[in-house]
């Protein structure tokens, strides 16, 4: 493995997505950012069934590399002593673009927050669908106590998360959340045993991978719309999306197997619905 980058690993039906950049506690710069739009192209080409993402050396992410060494850094000052927005803008733009594609993939993605995730890493994983933390991992958005604020999405989406007031609480405050407090604030899904995040992740991205691969990703996609919508809208989208997933034919292996008391065996390719 390089001394840096994002690095994609399939077992099975799952991807494994990591961080790594360890000097620099997984921090991302320009070349962390292309590795993670280079892995999203190539999950996009040939979905899993679902991913985990997780850090190297026992940390997740500390977010966005403020060193003077990135050209970025460089950049975003020469814009404050020019008074440019522009350059700020169109780089936020571009960074949360690459995010955006990411959390998108229409397969559950689930953040194994093996250890500290500060600014843009708890971010990102607030913008996954599941959390599961190790007892020792924190997650804190760090970004107000260096003048900055969130801005690869999380802040908005904690706030759909747990709520405006409670997202507020560690936005404003910059604290840090141990695993314990996560799981009572609905920020985190599950705490594992010490060392054991990535494991726990891939138990239930294996627990998912069992189950229709047409069904989760429809239920998927009415959970994430839901934050946009309106209730009725959400109720709409969810008969539209469950009449679609019966007439594809999947539940015909799910049923079968269910009436002939074996584990299916739900295909990938949507040609096979087709053809059967």
């Amino acid at each position: 493995m390089t001394e840096q980058g994002v690095f994609l690993e399939r077992k099975d039906r799952v991807a494994v997505v990591r961080l790594h950049r360890p000097k620099r506690q997984n921090a991302f710069n320009e070349a962390m950012f292309t590795g993670l739009g280079r892995v999203t192209r190539e999950l996009r080409k040939n979905l899993p069934r679902a991913v985990v993402i997780t850090g190297a050396d026992n940390v997740f992410s500390a977010g966005f590399d403020v060193n003077p060494d990135n050209p970025w850094v460089a950049d975003l000052v020469a814009a404050v002593e020019k008074s440019e927005k522009g350059p700020a803008d169109r780089l936020i733009r571009d960074l949360r673009a690459v995010v955006d594609s990411f959390v998108s993939l229409p397969v559950p993605i689930i953040a194994a927050v093996n250890g500290l995730a500060y600014g843009g890493g708890a971010e990102l994983a607030v913008r996954c669908d599941l959390r599961v933390m190790d007892p020792d991992a924190v997650i804190c958005f760090s970004e107000v106590r260096l003048g900055l604020m969130p801005d690869w999405g999380g802040g908005a989406c904690l706030a759909r998360l747990i709520g405006p007031s409670r997202a507020a609480d560690l936005v404003l405050t910059a604290r840090k959340v141990a695993a314990g407090e996560a799981i009572a604030l609905g920020l985190a899904n599950r705490v594992s045993a010490p060392g054991q995040s990535v494991d726990e992740a891939m138990t239930i991205a294996d627990m998912i991978a069992r189950n229709g691969p047409r069904a989760v990703r429809c239920a998927l996609n009415v959970i994430r719309q839901s934050r946009n919508q309106s209730l009725l809208q959400s109720l709409d989208l969810e008969a539209s999306q469950a009449a679609s997933l019966i007439v594809s034919g999947e539940c015909f292996y799910g049923v079968g197997a269910f009436l002939e008391k074996r584990a299916p065996d739900f295909p990938d390719d949507d040609r096979q619905f087709m053809e059967e």
